[in-house]
């Protein structure tokens, strides 16, 4: 396993000097491979000798795009989007849709694309820490299970922290007990399911965490309630190392830091998702990600301001700027081709790249002009909870459209688990946090002339896991949308509250 790791820290340390090399290697490959498959043909793959031939043979595609190829694959087709038979299927959250999308999870991609994340988030950690305790206790993952209702004859549908779990190797099982036990991850109801897991974590020995920081809170807090303890350090002395994603942790660290104390507790931030595991935070000291180049994904990227237009031109990493907001597009092992993603990044350096999450293609505000993206929104939170003492649990935000005086505004519905000093400063202080960043909305909040000032409206305690579970979406990686263009979500939520 020491072996294993050092070559790929290794290999890793290369990206500084050969990206661009490994990342025209990822798309031979991955081109020979389909060559043969019914989009491979369509597309002319065999025909296809560089990056700008891929260009010019294969569109930019969505999943709608690729529903119905992947509904004949799950219905036992072969030879479709990749080659042979596809038997697994990630559910994903549709964050930013109302249905779920069935993403496949080839035998090679799940190997190539997403088991891959976890071992360098090892060897990286590993390689700082070299008194590290880890394969002492039990590394636990908060999964999603698999959801029997959906499976065909010839294949498994579930989230894909199910899937990786459940496919991992014997050796790699023991050497780092991954848990929680197979009777508990498969419980469908998220409730009872944090309960069975509450009752485990008490009496079990942990030394790491993975998952998505809001529902591991949950568990965290359920688990403290029952052993009647104030910080999880008196329940697992032995953590060492939380891996997180999913969603922006800015908001979390400090709600984390309350409830684990010990001063050498390590975050570790990534970038996965049902698509595949992109980028892992290997420097401690630097917040952003490095764009993991070598794994079976090939990587494009469109600038947000051009996403939309009919004429808008993918660029290859190589051809990215730092600074600039990109929509990303990839082609993977696991049959997805030129496919829109749906996030929003920002590179900060190239030689290694590394870059920060700044949203969604389609969550975000713009009902004027002022173009808020997600990024924007967690500036402002992190200036505003500094400035109040206040700590966000969950929140969501959309445009109030104009009324007969000509103005209009954000709303925001916030779930505070530390409410703020003074609630007015708080909203002064989001405001400005955003205007700091944003200079679109700072144009339209001038003077009041197009938006007012934010108006907060305070969640009651549990509003949105009461709306997740109306929408069946509790548990897994799903997520409360933070943005949205429209009112449907928020007057939901005003409905509840």
């Amino acid at each position: 396993m020491s072996l294993y790791l050092s070559d790929r820290r290794k290999a890793i340390a290369k990206y500084a000097t050969s990206a661009r090399e490994m990342q025209e290697k990822v798309l031979r490959s991955l081109v020979r491979r389909a060559a043969k498959t019914e989009w491979g043909k369509e597309h002319k793959y065999s025909e296809i000798k560089n990056y700008d031939d891929f260009a010019a043979n294969v569109p930019i595609t969505s999943y709608d795009d690729l529903q119905e190829s992947i509904e004949r694959m799950r219905h036992g087709a072969k030879d479709v989007l990749w080659p042979g038979l596809v038997r697994y299927y990630a559910k994903s959250s549709g964050t930013t849709a109302g249905r779920s999308k069935y993403i496949p999870v080839t035998k090679v991609g799940l190997r190539r694309l997403h088991t891959m994340g976890g071992h360098d988030v090892t060897a990286m950690y590993l390689g700082r820490n070299k008194k590290s305790r880890l394969t002492t206790g039990h590394s636990l993952i908060l999964t999603g299970g698999f959801d029997p209702e959906l499976d065909t004859p010839t294949s498994r549908t579930g989230y894909v922290s199910s899937i990786m779990t459940s496919t991992l190797p014997p050796f790699l099982r023991r050497v780092m007990r991954f848990g929680p036990p197979v009777e508990i991850a498969s419980i469908k109801d998220f409730g009872e399911r944090r309960e069975k897991l509450a009752e485990y974590a008490l009496k079990t020995k942990v030394t790491s965490i993975s998952g998505v920081p809001s529902w591991w809170l949950s568990v965290l807090s359920r688990t403290m309630e029952m052993a009647g303890k104030e910080t999880m350090d008196e329940i697992w002395p032995d953590l060492e190392i939380f891996v997180h994603g999913g969603v922006a942790f800015t908001q979390y660290r400090d709600l984390y830091h309350k409830i684990i104390t010990k001063p050498d507790m390590h975050y570790v931030e990534t970038y996965n998702a049902s698509e595949g595991f992109f980028g892992v935070q290997t420097d401690p000291a630097d917040p952003a990600m490095t764009l993991m180049v070598d794994y079976d994904v090939f990587y494009e990227f469109i600038p947000l301001s051009e996403l939309g237009n009919k004429d808008a031109k993918a660029v290859p990493v190589w051809e990215v700027e730092p600074g600039v907001n990109y929509a990303m597009v990839i082609s993977t092992s696991c049959g997805l081709w030129r496919y829109l993603l749906g996030d929003t990044i920002r590179f900060t350096r190239k030689n290694p790249y590394r870059f920060m999450i700044t949203g969604r293609t389609r969550q975000f505000i713009n009902a004027y002009g002022e173009e808020v993206i997600l990024e924007n929104a967690e500036k402002g939170l992190e200036a505003a909870c500094k400035a109040t003492g206040a700590k966000v649990l969950e929140y969501h935000a959309a445009p109030v459209y104009m009324d007969e005086h000509g103005k209009a505004r954000h709303q925001w519905m916030v779930e505070f688990a530390e409410e703020p000093d003074s609630m007015e400063k708080f909203v002064a202080e989001l405001d400005n946090g955003i205007r700091a960043c944003n200079s679109d909305y700072d144009d339209k909040r001038y003077e009041d002339i197009v938006l007012s000032r934010i108006d907060l409206v305070k969640a009651r305690k549990g509003l949105f896991h009461d709306w997740m579970a109306k929408h069946g979406k509790l548990g897994g990686q799903n997520k409360v949308p933070r943005l949205a263009n429209s009112r449907d979500i928020m007057d939901e939520l005003l409905g509840m509250n």
